[in-house]
């Protein structure tokens, strides 16, 4: 909860990839709030009343799952909303005149998002979703110390840089600092 507020704030493209770990976690946990608060409650070390409102986030995410049909697969509303407002601010950027460096980073990067939808396993995604299902992809590989190829890395530099950008875009315009056309 914490970790999540802070990376909202900072770091869009970074919030979205913890949740979706945190959409993971809590079903590798079977959604049983117990082994939850066992598990990625207590160990946190919390005060009460922070505890206790940790706790009350979990329980919300894993209602949410249920009432959406998240719990074996998928992704929170919540977390599609940041897809789509991405998404939104992604096109007017590319659209826009004075944000060439952008439309730079993301032409870089369309070879390897062309690939990855080629590769979709027949699954229809948006364009920024399959650059996060990349990031998110590799994250996990790393984490249990897989080979990742040469040409994924590459991939991966390609849609961090651009989706960096995007952030940092996200963040400003947030801020009323975004001139947009």
């Amino acid at each position: 909860m914490y970790i999540s507020k802070e990376l909202k704030e900072k770091n869009i493209a970074e919030y979205l990839l913890y949740m979706w770990q945190v959409e993971d976690r809590i079903r590798s946990l079977g959604l049983n709030l117990e082994q939850i608060v066992e598990l990625l409650v207590k160990p946190a070390r919390l005060d009460g009343e922070e505890e206790r409102k940790l706790t009350e986030w979990y329980e919300n995410l894993v209602e949410m799952m249920r009432i959406e049909g998240v719990t074996e697969r998928g992704h929170l509303q919540i977390n599609k909303n940041i897809i789509t407002l991405l998404t939104d601010l992604h096109l007017q950027l590319l659209k826009s005149s004075k944000y060439p460096f952008y439309s730079a980073a993301y032409y870089k990067a369309l070879p390897f998002v062309v690939e990855l939808r080629t590769q979709g396993n027949g699954r229809e995604l948006p364009e920024l979703e399959n650059m996060f299902e990349l990031l998110y992809g590799v994250w996990m590989l790393k984490l249990q110390k897989k080979t990742i190829s040469q040409g994924t890395l590459q991939a991966v530099d390609a849609v961090s840089r651009l989706l960096a950008l995007l952030s940092d875009y996200y963040k400003k315009d947030k801020a009323g600092e975004l001139e947009l056309e």
